[in-house]
């Protein structure tokens, strides 16, 4: 099996690291999969036609604990920021997850996806039994999957990036991957 020796800095030292080349890339690809059809079925179940009624986020927001309790409690009593959250989550989970699927836009889906991890992880804050719960663990994942990239690798960000309107336009390569 070949290897791959890249070099990294890490705390200001450059660092040599091994790692098999297509385990990596397949294991990557799997995670960006499981995280996008993750997200996918949870806002597509949210939507109203499958679930059979409107998806509400009051319930949650009114008695979510942690630091941003104050936040969410105000966007639970304030009417057009609710709606606006009932209809965005599902619709943003949905985007997300479709993205990540297809490895269209991916570092976006999962700049957004962890935007959405962190605002679940501090709303559900029972951190009784430590910090560490399935909410940090996706914002972990979608974290692995922008930081490297994964749209490149058996994605549409792959094509994406080698039209000649993004080579024009290099940040958007930020946006793809």
């Amino acid at each position: 099996m070949a290897t791959n020796q890249p070099t990294i800095e890490l705390l200001g030292e450059e660092r040599d690291f091994e790692y098999a080349d297509g385990v990596a890339g397949y294991v990557l690809v799997l995670t960006r999969l499981i995280v996008g059809y993750w997200f996918l079925h949870a806002g597509w179940t949210k939507f109203a036609f499958v679930a059979g009624e409107p998806f509400d986020a009051a319930g949650f927001l009114a008695n979510a604990g942690g630091p941003l309790a104050g936040f969410f409690a105000a966007v639970a009593g304030t009417p057009w920021l609710l709606e606006f959250t009932n209809v965005m989550i599902p619709l943003g989970e949905f985007l997300i997850g479709l993205g990540l699927i297809l490895g269209a836009m991916t570092r976006l889906a999962a700049f957004f996806g962890g935007f959405l991890m962190v605002m679940f992880y501090l709303g559900n804050a029972d951190w009784a039994h430590g910090y560490v719960n399935g909410d940090l663990l996706g914002l972990l994942a979608f974290v692995i999957v922008g930081a490297f990239a994964a749209g490149r690798i058996l994605g549409v960000d792959a094509v994406l990036e080698r039209t000649a309107f993004v080579r024009r336009h290099p940040r958007l390569r930020y946006l793809l991957g």
